[in-house]
């Protein structure tokens, strides 16, 4: 780089800080100390965007016996701890709500205007859910899979899904295919449907 070159003189590098010696903004808040206030201390439970301001001697004796549960009862300090889990809101335990499953107060009222909750063969979640309410137990996605799979409605009985999977078996097993494995992939999916559903109990 030249020296010389006019450039040069208008090169101007911005400091990365205000590097003017500043004028002490704080003062420290302890009774007879005129030292900078360098820190920020609580002012106590009930004033937590209050802060004293404190040089760093005596934000550290502060600190020291600094105690945010003073005045408390020990069953108060506990109940507190546990509020703070929860950010200090209202909570309900699960499945106490009224409405705690929105998809399922919709299937079991037949409310579904915008075909919202509209599941695999064209079935909504109206439907389903109010055989699953015939039937007398809550139907999972994978349950409701497994019965896509082997070509069934949900609630039919045990010897329904036993008998359709022997003839789905039947049909897509090489042997009577005359060995033809094109339907293996299938044959595969049934199996894994048939034992899903029994490790569930629906067979």
């Amino acid at each position: 780089m030249k020296f010389d070159s006019p450039l040069f003189d208008k090169i101007r590098v911005k400091p990365d800080e205000d590097r003017r010696p500043r004028a002490t903004e704080h003062v420290c808040e302890w009774q007879g100390c005129r030292n900078e206030a360098t820190h920020r201390a609580p002012k106590g439970r009930g004033r937590e965007k209050d802060y004293w301001r404190y040089c760093l001697d005596h934000v550290r004796e502060y600190n020291q016996n600094y105690n945010f549960f003073q005045g408390m009862t020990d069953d108060d300090v506990r109940k507190y701890q546990k509020d703070a889990l929860t950010g200090h809101r209202p909570t309900w335990k699960m499945g106490t709500g009224k409405h705690t499953d929105p998809g399922r107060f919709y299937a079991e009222n037949g409310i579904d205007p915008f075909a919202m909750y509209a599941e695999l063969g064209g079935e909504g979640r109206a439907q389903a859910g109010a055989r699953a309410k015939a039937e007398g137990r809550t139907i999972r996605n994978a349950e409701r899979k497994a019965f896509n799979t082997l070509g069934l409605e949900i609630g039919v009985s045990r010897v329904e899904i036993k008998a359709k999977f022997h003839d789905l078996v039947k049909r897509h097993h090489p042997d009577s295919n005359g060995g033809d494995r094109s339907t293996e992939d299938r044959l595969i999916e049934i199996i894994q449907a048939y034992n899903y559903l029994k490790s569930v109990g629906f067979v």
